[in-house]
Order: C-alpha cells, then structure tokens, then sequence
C-alpha cells in the first residue's frame, strides 16, 4: 500500500506525516485490497485557523473511499476522516461476505 500527503498552502512536517501515516497503515484490517491512499491537508480559504483534509483510498475493484473534514486542529481532523474512512472499508467489506442480503 502506498501512502502519500500531500500539503496545500501548508507546510508539512514529519510529525504531520507519520501521523497520517500511521493512521492510514491501519487500513489493512478493515479491508487487504487497498493500493494508494492520498492525504491532502490544507488551510481553509474561509477562516484563517481552519483547516481541511481530504482522504483517497484506491481499492482494487471499486471506486475510490473519499472523505473529507474541517476543523482547527489538524491532527484531529486527520483522525476524523480516518475513522470516516475506516468506517467505509468495514462496511465495504461487510458487504462482500457471502451470505449477506439486502
């Protein structure tokens, strides 16, 4: 799985970086298929002190996860569209159990 951030108007640090990181290696118990996932953390055009991210996780076999989350702590923020995306994958992957009808 490749993991990429990617910084707009913003200035990346390392500690920015191993976070989203770390949060995105946890992907693989939600779902094994994942390719690429893309952070894009920024500042908001509107408040000074807000700041948005958006996350990408190309799954092989189905269009991309995207979620998106504003707010003034970036780390927080980070964790929110993390867990946005967790959610997604496990229910992806709830529905590709056999057995499992709507």
């Amino acid at each position: 799985m490749r993991i990429d951030v990617v910084g707009k108007n913003i200035e990346l640090t390392e500690a920015l970086t191993a976070h989203a990181s770390s949060r995105a290696s946890k992907f693989d118990k939600y779902f094994d298929r994942i390719q690429q996932v893309v952070f894009t953390l920024g500042k908001s055009d509107h408040h000074k002190r807000d700041f948005t991210a958006e996350i990408r996780v190309d799954v092989e076999g189905h269009e991309d996860f995207v979620a998106h989350a504003q707010g003034e702590d970036l780390y927080a923020v980070i964790d929110d569209i993390a867990h946005k995306v967790s959610r997604q994958l496990h229910e992806y992957k709830e529905r590709l159990k056999p057995g499992h009808h709507r």
